[in-house]
C-alpha cells in the first residue's frame, strides 16, 4: 500500500473524512469525480483509494496511471490518493498471471485486503466510506471485489458504508445506445439488465453539475486510457471534448445506494447544503 499524492489541511470540527475507494485510476472520476468535488469544496476531507495500478499488462507507460490518479486527485480536491497495492486484473475471459511481485485483484484474498483498507478507514479517522454496489456498477471482476472488500472493511472499522451505483433503468437505455452506435461491443444487453440499483432502492442522488467542470478536466488527466485506439478509448475522448453543457447534461448526477435503505445527508448536514437527497 503506498500514497501517490496528498495535500496538507486542517481537520476543521464540523468537517468530516471520506474515503473514496475504486477499483482503478479514472473510476474515481466517472463514479464520484462531482461527489468528490462536492464534499471537497464544502470543507470536507476526501481521501481516494484505489485498489488496482490499472496496469494490465507490463509496459514503458508502467505506474503512469498512478500518476494520472494524482493529477485527477488534485484536480478534484482531494487530500490524498492511496493505491492498495494490487495489479489490474483486466476486463474479458482471460485473467492473466499474477505479474513478478503483485497479485491481480480478482485473485486477492477478501479479508487481507479489507484488513488493509480498514486500517486506512482507521487511520484517517473516516466517517464514510464510498464503495460500489453488489454487482460492481458494470460487472467487472476488479469492482465487484471492490464490493466484497468495501463492505468487508466498513465491518471491521465501524465505518458507515455508502455504495456507488447507477439506476439499472437508465443503465439499460444506455447500453442500447451504445452497442447500436458500436461505441462498445465488450456488453451484452442482457448482463446490462443487472447492473446497477432500481431507481427506487437508490437512497442518495447528488447534483453535480455546478462541479462538471472539475470533473471534465479530471477525467483529462487520465491520459493513458484516452490516448488509446480502441472504442472505450473514443467514448472518452468525445466526451472530454463535448460543450461544458454537454458534459454537464450526461455527467452531471452521481447515484449512491446505502445498506440499510438510510436516506437523507451523504455528510453531515451541519456542514453541507443539502448534499445528496433521493430523488
Amino acid at each position: 500500500m503506498s500514497v501517490v499524492g496528498s495535500a496538507s489541511g486542517v481537520r476543521l470540527a464540523l468537517m468530516e473524512t471520506i474515503v473514496a475507494f475504486h477499483a482503478h485510476p479514472d473510476d474515481e472520476v466517472l463514479l464520484t469525480g462531482g461527489t468528490i468535488a462536492r464534499l471537497a469544496a464544502e470543507g470536507h476531507r476526501v481521501i481516494i483509494v484505489v485498489a488496482c495500478d490499472g496496469d494490465v499488462l507490463p509496459g514503458p507507460g508502467q505506474g503512469r496511471r498512478l500518476g494520472e490518479l494524482r493529477a485527477s486527485a488534485a484536480i478534484l480536491g482531494a487530500d490524498k490518493a492511496v493505491w492498495l497495492g494490487y495489479a489490474d486484473s483486466g476486463h474479458g475471459p482471460v485473467l492473466f498471471e499474477d505479474p513478478p511481485g503483485l497479485t491481480r485483484f480478482a485473485r486477492a484474498d477478501v479479508g487481507e485486503a479489507a484488513a488493509m483498507l480498514a486500517a486506512v478507514l482507521a487511520d484517517e479517522r473516516a466517517d464514510l466510506l464510498l464503495s460500489y454496489d453488489p454487482g460492481g456498477v458494470n460487472g467487472h471482476r476488479d469492482h465487484v471485489r471492490v464490493h466484497q472488500v468495501g463492505a468487508r472493511a466498513a465491518e471491521l472499522a465501524g465505518v458507515r458504508l455508502v455504495e456507488a451505483t447507477v439506476p439499472r433503468e437508465l443503465a439499460v437505455r444506455a447500453a442500447r445506445l451504445l452497442l447500436l452506435s458500436r461505441l462498445v461491443k465488450r456488453y451484452r444487453l442482457d448482463e446490462v439488465r443487472g447492473y446497477g440499483t432500481p431507481r427506487s432502492q437508490i437512497t442518495h442522488r447528488v447534483d453535480v453539475r455546478p462541479y462538471a467542470a472539475q470533473k471534465r478536466a479530471a477525467l483529462a488527466a487520465h491520459r493513458t486510457p484516452v490516448s488509446g485506439r480502441g472504442r472505450s478509448a473514443r467514448a472518452f475522448r468525445a466526451l472530454i471534448r463535448s460543450p461544458l453543457p454537454v458534459f454537464r447534461a450526461a455527467c452531471g448526477t452521481e447515484w449512491f445506494a446505502e445498506p440499510g435503505g438510510r436516506t437523507g445527508e451523504l455528510a453531515d448536514r451541519r456542514s453541507t447544503d443539502g448534499l445528496g437527497q433521493p430523488d
